[in-house]
């Protein structure tokens, strides 16, 4: 069985047992219609996914692997804050009538610094660290940037990854402020699982483990009954992913460059609605 599902079957039970429900404040984020969105959640969920044994991807639902990818390339390999850059339609309720989502997620990738060997951007500092400082404890990014956030159209959710080698093998550990379990969960570990791989990839290192640590993990209202049926779904197998070896460069990755082979899982038949 897919330890992806294991692991997101045992956070929804322990949110919906023992989570604390926001019924009575007065909360930001609404339904469509206009109703309050409210939430159960769970401070401080800590999981750990081993990208040596398997692709952490559910398979008690479908996740979209290419729209998940696009999106990830979107933000750290273009580093666009514009939704005409994007395939998908994730970003639409967020953008203006430019497209921009403001001064957000991969606008602040692209923001350069100075170091002593020169000016990076978050991005090319971290591919030049994990080739010629491995040994670092400063290898990292950080997307919520306090000085701009007056001027994006959503606060980053997943803010920061710190990336640590062990011998030939890459580690990371991704920070949350809040994750729409329901929504996005499974989406940001298949990102973030699959940015380290390629990572891992052209600096000659090997994919290890994942970390991702969630400071609010909430299920929606309007979610519960979708929640209770999807955990209850039969599971099976991780599928097997094979990336492109011939890829040596993070800039030359595409949605095709990868593929997934046996990805078995179980249709939701629903559409899920999303709070903003």
């Amino acid at each position: 069985m897919s330890r992806a599902d294991e692991i997101f079957v045992q956070n929804m039970k322990d949110i919906l047992e023992n989570g604390f429900w926001d019924t009575n404040l007065d909360v930001r984020p609404h339904w469509e219609d206009g109703t309050k969105a409210h939430t159960v959640k769970k401070f401080c969920i800590v999981n750990r996914y081993n990208l040596q044994e398997e692709l952490p991807i559910l398979t008690i639902r479908k996740t979209a692997f290419k729209s998940c990818l696009d999106e990830l390339l979107w933000i750290w390999q273009k580093k666009s804050n514009n939704i005409h850059d994007l395939k998908s339609h994730i970003w639409d309720s967020w953008a203006d009538e430019t497209g921009s989502i403001g001064k957000a997620y991969g606008y602040q990738l692209a923001k350069k610094s100075i170091y002593p060997e020169g000016e990076f951007d978050q991005v090319d500092r971290v591919l030049y660290d994990l080739k010629h400082n491995p040994q670092s404890r400063r290898i990292m990014t950080n997307i919520y940037n306090f000085e701009d956030l007056h001027e994006m159209n959503l606060y980053p959710c997943a803010y920061s990854m710190t990336f640590n080698v062990s011998g030939d093998t890459l580690n990371g550990i991704l920070n949350q402020r809040s994750n729409d379990m329901l929504t996005a969960n499974n989406w940001n570990v298949l990102q973030y699982s699959l940015l380290l791989i390629m990572f891992a990839q052209v600096s000659g290192l090997k994919p290890g483990t994942l970390v991702h640590v969630i400071a609010d993990a909430h299920i929606y209202d309007r979610h519960v009954d979708l929640v209770k049926e999807v955990i209850a779904k039969p599971q099976h197998k991780a599928p097997k992913l094979i990336v492109d070896p011939n890829v040596k460069n993070f800039y030359d990755f595409t949605v095709d460059s990868f593929k997934l082979v046996d990805y078995e899982y179980e249709e939701l038949g629903k559409k899920i609605p999303v709070a903003i």
